[in-house]
């Protein structure tokens, strides 16, 4: 199955997190990374103080909804959403960015890029955490020369 008109597809991951992250301080918090990294955005008209906030990721249709609760998420070191790049260089530009955002807050966990040759595809990735339960991989996808998203055979 290609993806075409009437195919679904993931539109965001919603996590619990402590009341406490997302006062106006933790808000801001998760705002300046994601945005500095990313280029996710709030949905300002969806944020309750304390209550819930929504990283608009490019689109009105994918984001990040952050709930607060009580009992929030708690996740292990192996637990993660993916992000897909288009090119190396986007990669390596989403790296750099954390890297400079960690060096002024070491709150952010950061491990190297890596790739890992399937021989049909070599899959570059690294990942990251910032104040969420769960990690971020990045990763971009080289394939080798007859192969590609819908063709792997």
């Amino acid at each position: 199955m290609t993806a075409a008109a009437g195919v679904p597809r993931f539109n965001h991951v919603a996590l619990s997190v402590p009341p406490d992250r997302l006062d106006a301080t933790g808000r801001q918090a998760l705002l300046s990374f994601h945005e500095r990294v990313f280029g996710w955005t709030e949905m300002p008209m969806l944020t309750r103080d304390r209550e819930l906030l929504v990283l608009r990721a490019w689109s009105n249709e994918q984001f990040v909804y952050l709930h607060a609760s009580s009992d929030p998420m708690r996740t292990s070191a192996g637990e993660h959403f993916g992000l897909s790049v288009a090119t190396r260089e986007e990669l390596d530009g989403m790296y750099a960015r954390a890297l400079a955002f960690q060096g002024d807050d070491p709150r952010v966990e950061l491990e190297p890029p890596h790739t890992d040759d399937f021989h049909v595809l070599k899959l570059h990735a690294f990942y990251l955490r910032y104040l969420l339960p769960l990690r971020i991989e990045v990763q971009c996808f080289e394939w080798a020369e007859g192969f590609g998203p819908d063709r792997t055979a």
